[in-house]
């Protein structure tokens, strides 16, 4: 199969972690080209011009968030959850920044804080929300959303999503939660493969040389980019 995506070379800092998307101690966020070249390649894997994306790792909604401006065109739902109740607060907060209104109350935020605090950079954050805001409009108006708490090991009911991309914990700033498994990696992918479509996606990125695949399961393909790898698999060749 051959491959037709474009690498994100565009100065994209108005997507950087803290600077209008919200981030917290503890809530990594994700280099944004490889968020951009891993959810185009597995598209090429979907076989649809749109899809209904969900991160069922989403900490602080950054990837999902990112995602969704990046490729708005290319999407029709984002679903974030998560096992704490904290993070999927925050990921509601930055989800909603895929939405006029929310880009709206982020600017005025902003302009407020550097009017109070008299700094430069907040201005500059409030233009950035601004002309996100302007792309959003022109890539197709407000995505629909969701965010939810929910324990990824003990999924239940089908899911309606046809791609998952997903920044597993790796033991640095983020950590397993909720009823973990003794190999979290397959049980994870195993739960994913019960819930989704057969023809689903699922992309999952670690901070590792290379992502463990179940044995007997094959990549679509492995991506590996500094220190994050990434495999992309069908949903059907990890259902237990």
């Amino acid at each position: 199969m051959g491959y037709r995506y474009a690498v994100e070379r565009a100065d994209r800092a108005d997507l950087a972690s803290g600077h209008v998307l919200r981030s917290a101690p503890g809530f990594p966020g994700f280099p944004v080209r490889l968020a951009s070249e891993l959810f185009q390649r597995a598209m090429v894997h979907t076989g649809r011009e749109t899809v209904r994306l969900w991160d069922p790792c989403c900490g602080s909604g950054y990837l999902a968030t990112v995602l969704g401006h990046l490729h708005r065109d290319r999407l029709t739902h984002v679903r974030a959850t998560d096992v704490d109740a904290d993070s999927v607060a925050l990921a509601a907060r930055n989800l909603r920044l895929l939405t006029a209104e929310g880009l709206a109350e982020r600017e005025e935020e902003l302009r407020r804080s550097a009017r109070d605090f008299g700094r430069v950079s907040f201005v500059e954050r409030a233009e950035a929300a601004r002309d996100l805001a302007a792309g959003l409009a022109a890539a197709g108006g407000d995505l629909p959303h969701e965010a939810a708490v929910a324990d990824v090991f003990t999924l239940e009911g089908a899911v309606p999503a046809d791609l998952v991309v997903t920044d597993v914990p790796y033991g640095e700033m983020t950590r397993w939660e909720g009823a973990v498994p003794g190999d979290p990696m397959r049980e994870l992918l195993a739960s994913l493969g019960r819930v989704l479509p057969e023809r689903a996606v699922v992309v999952v990125t670690a901070r590792t040389r290379r992502v463990a695949l179940p044995e007997g399961v094959r990549a679509l393909e492995r991506v590996r980019v500094g220190n994050r790898a990434a495999a992309l698999v069908r949903a059907r060749d990890v259902a237990p």
